[in-house]
């Protein structure tokens, strides 16, 4: 049974209202799944018991005002359960979703990415001047960026990890997505930040995403258009039971 925490003129309030009421709200309950929190919403449930003895006290229950408002809320839960009803039976199998998956694939494309190094310098004649150490074996790419990067990536010998398309300046982007892997630029390409010399170390294509990882995804969506689908089929069945006129 659960824990009793407040009694108003005799009417308990549990633990398991309070429950209730941190469910009901959803991750925004974690704010409140606190002593203090749950001290706030105990205090909201006695209010809520003393407002509902005062409406019964005073009989607020008969007057007109509450019972139009009383029916306009029995009538929108009503429509409500009726709508649930309508599409209460549409289901989308494993087999439907692999079907769409399997027809619409091009739509399910993971982006071209790279991985790729680079030198920062602020000179082109700096830039040159590495790049030819380089091409000469004089020092590694890697080496040559620990020692002279301006960018924070030469701490980790100018790795900038994976990338797609758009997320590098324009100028370094068109260069490293035309390069060959394991080609290291012929010249320092220039961008607002400066000289760059990069290095191409892996490149992974286009490629369709696993169905496994996006089948609840098209399972939703599948669902949502089943059930438009079924509503829109009730609201035209029920429209030759019940004729409508559009008064203009």
């Amino acid at each position: 049974m659960s824990k009793v925490l407040a009694t108003v003129n005799g009417i308990q309030i549990t633990e398991n209202e309070v429950e209730e009421i941190l469910a009901s709200l959803g991750p925004k309950g974690q704010t409140y799944n606190s002593p203090e929190g749950r001290q706030a919403i105990l205090s909201q449930l006695i209010a809520s018991k003393l407002l509902l003895l005062d409406a019964r006290a005073n009989l607020y229950e008969t007057e007109p005002a509450f019972k139009a408002e009383l029916a306009r809320v029995r009538e929108n839960l009503l429509i409500s359960y009726a709508t649930d009803k309508a599409v209460s039976g549409v289901t989308v199998t494993d087999a439907e979703v692999k079907e769409y998956y399997e027809i619409h694939k091009g739509r399910f494309m993971n982006d071209e990415t790279v991985n790729a190094s680079h030198i920062l310098v602020d000179s082109e004649e700096k830039a040159n001047e590495l790049l030819a150490r380089i091409k000469n074996g004089e020092i590694s790419f890697e080496q040559a960026a620990m020692e002279n990067s301006n960018c924070p990536s030469g701490q980790n010998g100018g790795d900038l990890g994976d990338f797609g398309r758009g997320q590098m300046v324009p100028e370094f982007d068109s260069a490293v997505f035309a390069m060959e892997v394991g080609e290291i630029s012929d010249a320092p390409v220039k961008t607002q930040f400066g000289y760059h010399l990069i290095q191409l170390n892996s490149k992974r294509p286009a490629e369709n995403i696993p169905l496994s990882e996006i089948a609840e995804g098209i399972k939703e969506g599948l669902l949502s258009e089943k059930r438009r689908k079924a509503y829109e089929s009730k609201i035209n069945q029920l429209k030759i039971l019940y004729p409508v006129d559009i008064i203009s």
